[in-house]
């Protein structure tokens, strides 16, 4: 219907189009913020990772070339990036190993955020094997508890879904009370290269189970 109208005409609807679209998204993120939870920022978890990036620049095409992990999980659902802090599950009982199964533990089972399963090409923090995991409690809930994973030497990112066989529990931490800063000590000993930290965090304020995955890069800085 485009090409028969001028091409004045055709960039302006296209610009019109392009400020609706940006437009959505922010009323999208707006509602989303206000019943804000929160994930891990440091190292990033990959839907924040996304959003850090890109949140601004979303209708950028150089998205699909560059971060090619970012834009299928866009494609798949913007809620992805844009809801980086509800990535949730209620009423799990502490039975994370029991109700999430192998390859879905980066969503935590969570169908809206299913494209955070994906092995690939994520992008990667630096890290030592000795670090401090930050994680953004937004809402104040507190903590019941945060565990803490890192991926065993030879696990391969880039082409195996995440499973709990793949990991080792390396920190299990005790109650964080509501605005309590968390920056969690943790020691990854004898990785290098491309692994995934995972962390569950309990919420205190409800039976509220929050999950994520860090790419992070060990022998780095």
């Amino acid at each position: 219907m485009l090409r028969s109208r001028s091409p004045r005409l055709r960039r302006l609807l296209l610009r019109i189009a392009a400020v609706a679209m940006a437009s959505a998204a922010v009323l999208c993120f707006t509602a989303q913020g206000a019943g804000a939870h929160g994930t891990a920022t440091s190292p990033a978890a990959r839907q924040y990772s996304c959003w850090e990036r890109w949140g601004s620049d979303h209708l950028n095409p150089d998205m699909a070339t560059e971060d090619p992990m970012c834009y299928q999980a866009f494609q798949a659902n913007p809620n992805t990036m844009w809801s980086w802090m509800s990535l949730l599950r209620e009423g799990m009982q502490g039975q994370h190993e029991q109700r999430i199964p192998d390859n879905q533990l980066c969503s935590g089972a969570n169908p809206e955020y299913a494209s955070l399963d994906q092995p690939g090409d994520w992008h990667t923090t630096a890290l030592a094997n000795d670090f401090t995991l930050h994680y953004e409690d937004q809402a104040r809930h507190g903590a019941d508890y945060y565990w803490v994973y890192v991926t065993k030497q030879g696990y391969d990112a880039t082409t195996d879904a995440l499973d709990w066989g793949d990991l080792e529990r390396v920190v299990e931490t005790g109650v964080y009370e509501p605005g309590e800063a968390v920056d969690i000590q943790v020691s990854a000993p004898g990785r290098t290269g491309h692994h995934i930290v995972y962390v569950i965090w309990q919420a205190s304020h409800f039976d509220q189970t929050f999950y994520s995955c860090s790419d992070v890069t060990f022998g780095g800085a």
